[in-house]
């Protein structure tokens, strides 16, 4: 696959899809506390996005090696799973949890992607740490991506931010185009010893740009039900992501 350049009209309807998703997580977030299950979660983004008049990008959506499409709308991944969590009435939210929240909306027949990881009542200063941390790192990744770079500076300047806080940086998973369809070309580490690396950025991309971070080892495994990975020493792992477009006239966050 190679990478698809998206139009000024794309990106117009990319950047009010964004909004939309953004207000879908917002929404989620309010109602995670303690007591609350993740399909109780679940329900509320299905029934935010259909509010709208939009579809979940990830609900039914079968990625390359999964043996079943997946079943919610939001991925939800407590404490030590790190991504792709999968929405269950059994999994009931403790206080001192973290939970990485992880949607796509599909708005205009266009696709945006966003990840937040949030608190669960009052949490440890070491999980505020990661999560802090891992926010920041998103943040540093996207400051990173000017037009006539290259790909690979983004994990090289996310790997040199997070080496002083010694956390585990997931290298199996990472950032990947988005628009068209939930995946596409490039896909994005979040690591790199050197800049200059990859495809060169060009005006019209549009990816999503999503560090993890371990509080322990990077290490991850995958779980017994096909989706959720988590981290292989069972330390807390925090997710942030932001779709972002670059235009002509510099980066744009689209999920803000």
């Amino acid at each position: 696959m190679s990478i698809i350049i998206k139009s000024p009209k794309e990106i117009e309807i990319l950047r009010e899809g964004g909004k939309r998703l953004a207000h879908v997580l917002d929404v989620v977030e309010k109602a995670v506390r303690p007591g609350v299950s993740t399909k109780d979660l679940d329900k509320i983004a299905y029934d935010t996005v259909i509010e709208m008049g939009d579809t979940p990008a990830f609900l039914n959506y079968q990625p390359y090696g999964a043996d079943f499409p997946y079943p919610g709308t939001i991925c939800l991944s407590v404490n030590d799973e790190i991504v792709h969590g999968l929405p269950k009435h059994e999994r009931i939210l403790q206080e001192g949890d973290i939970i990485g929240l992880d949607m796509g909306i599909i708005h205009g027949g266009l696709i945006t992607d966003s990840a937040r990881t949030v608190a669960v009542g009052k949490i440890s200063e070491k999980a505020q740490k990661l999560m802090d941390t891992t926010k920041k790192a998103l943040e540093v990744g996207i400051s990173a991506i000017k037009i006539g770079g290259h790909v690979g500076d983004v994990g090289y300047a996310i790997e040199r931010f997070v080496k002083p806080y010694k956390y585990g940086i997931v290298r199996e998973l990472g950032g990947h185009g988005v628009g068209r369809q939930v995946h596409e070309d490039p896909y994005i580490p979040n690591f790199g010893t050197k800049k200059g690396v990859g495809a060169k950025w060009k005006p019209g991309m549009v990816v999503a740009i999503e560090p993890m971070l371990n509080e322990g080892k990077r290490g991850i495994v995958l779980d017994r039900d096909g989706y959720t990975y988590r981290t292989a020493d069972r330390s807390l792992s925090a997710h942030f992501e932001h779709t972002i477009a670059i235009t002509k006239d510099g980066v744009e966050i689209l999920t803000k």
